[in-house]
Formats: C-alpha cells, sequence, structure tokens
C-alpha cells in the first residue's frame, strides 16, 4: 500500500494538513535538542520529510523504511535502509537521536518497535515520535472526525489510491491511549517522557531520553 501512494504522500500530506504538517516536524526536530552533527535513526522515514528536515538542522540522518516504494520516493540525501522497525539492523547505543513520524499506528507489534527503539538509543539520547491525534474539545472532535473520515479519503482517492486513504483514517484505531504509550516508553527504559498535544490536539508530539547506564 505505501509503495503504491509513495509517488504523490508528499503532495497530499501538504493538501491534507493545510501545510501544517512541516510546522510540526520542525518542532520534532527541535524538541530532539542534540547538538550539531548527532546520528539520528529516523525511522517508518517514508518519502523522507524529517530525514530533510534533520539535515537542514545539521544533523546526520538516516533513513528507514520497510517500504521500498517509499525509499525509493525519498528526496533526502541521507542513507536509506530497507528494514523492519521491530528488528533494527544497528547495534546497542549506537545513534544519538529516534524520530518516527506517523507511523506508530501501522506497526503490527508497537511495544517491539518502542523496545528496539530506546536499544539502539545511547544513554542520554533522544526520542521524538510525531503522531496524529484526536482532539478534546468536543466541537474540535467532531469537525476533525468529518474531515479526518469523510473528506481525507475522498481527496485521496482523486488524487492518490481511495483504498489507502480510507485505511490511514481509520488505523488510529490501532493506537494505544495516551497514558498507555507513554507507560510503554517507561517500561522499554526511557525517562523524562513528554506528551503535547499540537494544532488543537490533531497531532500530538511525545518526547522522551534514554536512561542513563
Amino acid at each position: 500500500m505505501f509503495d503504491a501512494i509513495a509517488p504523490r504522500y508528499d503532495l497530499l500530506n501538504r493538501v491534507l494538513t493545510f501545510r501544517l504538517d512541516l510546522r510540526w516536524r520542525r518542532r520534532t526536530v527541535g524538541e530532539l535538542r542534540l547538538a550539531p552533527g548527532s546520528l539520528v535513526l529516523d525511522i517508518a522515514a517514508g518519502t523522507g520529510d524529517l530525514a530533510c528536515e534533520l539535515e537542514r538542522r545539521n544533523l546526520r540522518p538516516v533513513a528507514l523504511d520497510l517500504s521500498a516504494g517509499m525509499l525509493a520516493a525519498a528526496r533526502t540525501g541521507a542513507p536509506r535502509v530497507q528494514a523492519d522497525a521491530s528488528a533494527l539492523p544497528v547495534p546497542d547505543g549506537s545513534v544519538d537521536g529516534v524520530t518516527c513520524g506517523f507511523a506508530l499506528r501501522n506497526f503490527s507489534d508497537l511495544g517491539a518497535c518502542l523496545a528496539e527503539m530506546a536499544r539502539v538509543l545511547r544513554p542520554g539520547g533522544r526520542l521524538a515520535l510525531l503522531e496524529v491525534s484526536t482532539p478534546q474539545n468536543r466541537l474540535m472532535r467532531f469537525g476533525h472526525a468529518v474531515y479526518f473520515g469523510k473528506v481525507v479519503p475522498v481527496i485521496g482517492g482523486l488524487m492518490s489510491d481511495r483504498a489507502a486513504y480510507q485505511y490511514l483514517p481509520k488505523s488510529v484505531a490501532y493506537l494505544p491511549s495516551t497514558e498507555e504509550l507513554l507507560g510503554q516508553l517507561v517500561r522499554v527504559g526511557l525517562d523524562d517522557v513528554q506528551h503535547e498535544q499540537l494544532s488543537g490536539g490533531i497531532a500530538q508530539l511525545i518526547t522522551a531520553t534514554r536512561a542513563a547506564a
């Protein structure tokens, strides 16, 4: 599915989020708070939007994705690796940061993927996870449900693959609750776990630090 939507994935992201996704990615990379030259593993990198932002901040990203089509369409000049996020081909404690954008709900074993993210981070390394969310405000929640559930599949169908853009809004159901997700991060060895709602709650940013050895 992701191979099929890769060619127009960036365009759809801009259209469907009214370019808010660019702001969210800038915030995500900024919250890593890493020194220039730091090595960052961008998991489920897709077409490389986060990797490009990492490069703009003078960080050294490695883009990893299971979809060969996404990697082929990536605009980043960073190294690209096809691999499974639940079995990262990366040594323990070998990266300064890990990012992951809009992919948690697509992992078949989220717990294993989070454990792998923690494993590859050095002590003191930083994690930043960007994901969709559901607004708490009742009116915003209603409008978001209509837009995400009804409008997005129509626009996606006109510009790309209708089945994929019917799946993507529904995939939010696969996300655990905020409390459970933050608890999972603590259990895999991460400290200073923080959660923030973005743009009124239509997106969320989770950050954490690898516990000291």
